[in-house]
């Protein structure tokens, strides 16, 4: 069975654990760097990216973040999640942990009054999964070695670059553990 850790520091960190373990992983919700030794894969959910990164920086979480991400073990971004993968955030100069070659824009759909429900199709997952955005983002480019798994309206939704996933949207908010089977098959296939 592999162990798989929740970013514990902000977000809907309880509903992943509950979609995780339901797709046949163990796990832990990760409230301190040294954790992550422990773990095979990591879920960084989704919340508010800048009070998330402040957070990040508070409990010395950025330099053993990018050095699991440096051994290439499994990370899994939903929402702020995603942004904190990506290695440009467009009206900002730095990443964050900058691990995936894409370009995302914060707050891409509109405000909380905005937010929305929508059919997706998410290659390699299903043809029918219901996506919960909530102030969400997008991806506005991918590099070469990023796949793109989804788009709503055009906009790209969900991408996979080697061991880094991103969406979105909150997969964690609904009952379709689907997207979490196809993260713990992922964290499966690495070890």
């Amino acid at each position: 069975m592999v162990k798989i850790g929740v970013l514990g520091l902000q977000g809907a960190v309880r509903e992943h654990v509950v979609a995780l373990e339901q797709s046949g992983a163990e796990t832990v919700i990760v409230k301190r760097h040294e954790q992550l030794n422990e773990i095979d894969g990591l879920v960084i959910p989704g919340g508010e990216s800048t009070t998330m990164r402040r957070l990040i920086d508070k409990y010395d979480f950025m330099q053993p973040l990018k050095e699991f991400a440096a051994q290439e073990k499994p990370m899994f971004g939903t929402c702020a999640g995603l942004i904190l993968l990506a290695k440009n955030i467009v009206g900002y100069d730095e990443p964050h942990i900058g691990v995936m070659d894409i370009t995302v824009e914060r707050n891409a759909f509109g405000r909380q009054k905005d937010s929305f429900e929508a059919e997706l199709m998410i290659s390699g997952v299903a043809e029918d999964y219901v996506g919960v955005f909530i102030r969400a983002p997008y991806v506005v480019e991918v590099g070469e070695q990023v796949e793109v798994l989804s788009k709503h309206n055009e906009k790209i939704v969900a991408v996979r670059q080697g061991p880094f996933l991103g969406c979105a949207f909150h997969p964690e908010l609904t009952d379709d553990h689907r997207f979490a089977q196809y993260f713990v098959n992922m964290v499966k296939e690495s070890k």
